[in-house]
């Protein structure tokens, strides 16, 4: 067939002579026509026809289309010119690999671009697709890269004709090596795989870590998840470590919605049902205390110098905790002091029973400094 097809060119390239060089850059030239054709003419109506529609995914599939295409186009015609001028052997066992690759790489790229797109729509729309969904969808993405890289760079080796078969044969023995050379880097990344499966937490979602570390989850990748603490530092963790910890994880649930608790103390005497309405009128003027579920206000126990209450709100993000804890705790003293409620604090008291040399009745010595609690 490459004869048949190859007879009917020569054929046509017989009008404008018999000279390789101007059949060669005949070629180039109508490649690049047809190129030019086919980006700005064809493409072009065809994006213009899927801005009619309500879709997305056709937009970017035209947009991701039309650089790999032109590109391949101009390679086709460039190979079938260097057919033509029948070049050394030495050059062409060299140029045709590389010109090979070149469309290789190009439509790998395009691959992982529209495969990235297209699971993304599909994520978007878990009514249909429940098993891939904004959880899983790291996961799915992944392994579609791996899998899209293994088949180029094995249709790469084999353009540059690059015997495959012993290599996937001495995969079994290089990966028992691997394996025990990497043992750390695959359990990080079996965990990896785990953890975007059984999806304990997402990108987006606030968690704490069994060792103190709080922030947003930035990253799930096959190694490591990177989460961003409030101090705007990241902290990369191994998925083997974080498959094998506890983790909390404060946007979970039904709703992104954060209960948070601002505890304070009223000296013993006060007015238990003033300081439950000011601690609920407090909670209601913040604008960040969400109306449902209500704020509710509970007297705890009893303390050592104090009634402990707790006031407990809803908001709407985990992340404006300290935020809006500190707007509470500024609104109750300042309620507090207006209605002459104290706050009390800890105190203490030294008695010395005698000083030494001298008998006398035990004094009370206060010291010049308080704690306050």
């Amino acid at each position: 067939m490459e004869a048949t097809w190859k007879q009917e060119l020569m054929k046509y390239l017989s009008y404008i002579g018999d000279d390789p060089t101007i059949q060669a850059s005949v070629i180039i030239l109508i490649s690049l026509i047809f190129a030019w054709i086919l980006d700005k003419v064809i493409i072009a109506w065809v994006k213009n026809y899927t801005a009619k529609t309500n879709a997305e995914l056709d937009d970017q599939l035209v947009d991701l289309l039309h650089k790999p295409l032109f590109y391949s186009i101009l390679v086709i015609g460039l190979s079938v010119a260097t057919s033509i001028i029948k070049l050394p052997e030495a050059i062409t066992s060299i140029m045709f690999p590389v010109l090979y690759t070149i469309l290789l790489i190009l439509w790998t790229m395009f691959l992982l671009r529209i495969t990235k797109v297209v699971l993304r729509n599909m994520a978007a729309n878990e009514k249909h697709f429940q098993v891939l969904h904004n959880q899983t969808l790291p996961l799915f993405e992944n392994l579609a890269l791996i899998l899209i890289v293994i088949l180029s760079v094995f249709y790469i080796f084999s353009s540059w004709d690059i015997d495959m078969s012993a290599w996937l044969a001495s995969a079994g023995i290089v990966g028992i090596a691997v394996g025990f050379a990497a043992k750390d880097t695959l359990a990080n990344l079996f965990s990896g795989v785990f953890i975007m499966a059984d999806a304990p937490y997402k990108i987006g979602d606030y968690i704490v870590l069994e060792t103190g570390e709080r922030g947003e989850v930035t990253n799930i990748g096959l190694r490591s998840t990177r989460i961003l603490t409030r101090d705007n530092i990241e902290v990369t963790v191994p998925n083997s470590v974080m498959g094998n910890t506890k983790v909390i994880n404060e946007s979970g649930g039904p709703s992104t919605k954060y209960r948070i608790r601002a505890k304070v103390g009223a000296a013993y005497g006060s007015d238990i049902d003033l300081v439950e309405k000011i601690l609920m009128e407090v909670a209601k003027e913040d604008a960040d205390i969400c109306s449902y579920p209500l704020p509710v206000v509970r007297f705890r126990m009893f303390g050592g110098s104090s009634l402990d209450f707790e006031l407990m709100g809803w908001i709407s993000e985990p992340a404006f905790r300290g935020r809006i804890i500190h707007q509470l705790n500024s609104s109750i003293y300042r309620k507090f002091a207006e209605h002459n409620i104290e706050i009390p604090y800890a105190k203490q008291d030294l008695y010395i029973k005698e000083f030494p040399g001298r008998t006398s009745e035990p004094t009370a010595i206060k010291p010049e400094s308080e704690n306050n609690g």
